[in-house]
């Protein structure tokens, strides 16, 4: 999460991506789930698939050998700093998303004494 941005008045989550014509760059998401708002300089069309990679160290973000099972492109994961992971698809549009958390009993815990 980065205080540098924000979408809907809340921190945005910061990643480089690239698009299928090389161009790379940042790209900040909203970091409320469900919704799909985000600020980017990198030009794409919907239906493309993003590359997306670690904004510190560049390191490819892609799941191995994991696809959308709604529309078969790469799924990208993030951890979490409370314990787990978010997958997104990185097919621009398509609305596939999921956390799993590693122990949703603190996990739950720590949201709480984080956000009251």
């Amino acid at each position: 999460m980065t205080e540098s941005r924000y979408i809907n008045n809340e921190a945005t989550i910061k990643v480089m991506i690239s698009n299928p014509q090389g161009e790379k760059g940042f790209i900040w998401l909203s970091s409320i789930y469900g919704d799909y708002n985000f600020s980017t300089k990198i030009k794409f069309q919907e239906g493309e698939v993003i590359e997306f990679y670690c904004p510190h160290c560049e390191k490819s973000l892609s799941a191995k050998n994991e696809k959308c099972d709604l529309c078969e492109a790469p799924i990208v994961r993030m951890d979490c700093t409370i314990g787990g992971t978010l997958s997104i698809c990185s097919r621009s549009g398509c609305k596939k998303h999921y956390v799993v958390f590693e122990d949703l009993e603190s996990t739950i815990k720590k949201f709480y004494e984080e956000f009251g």
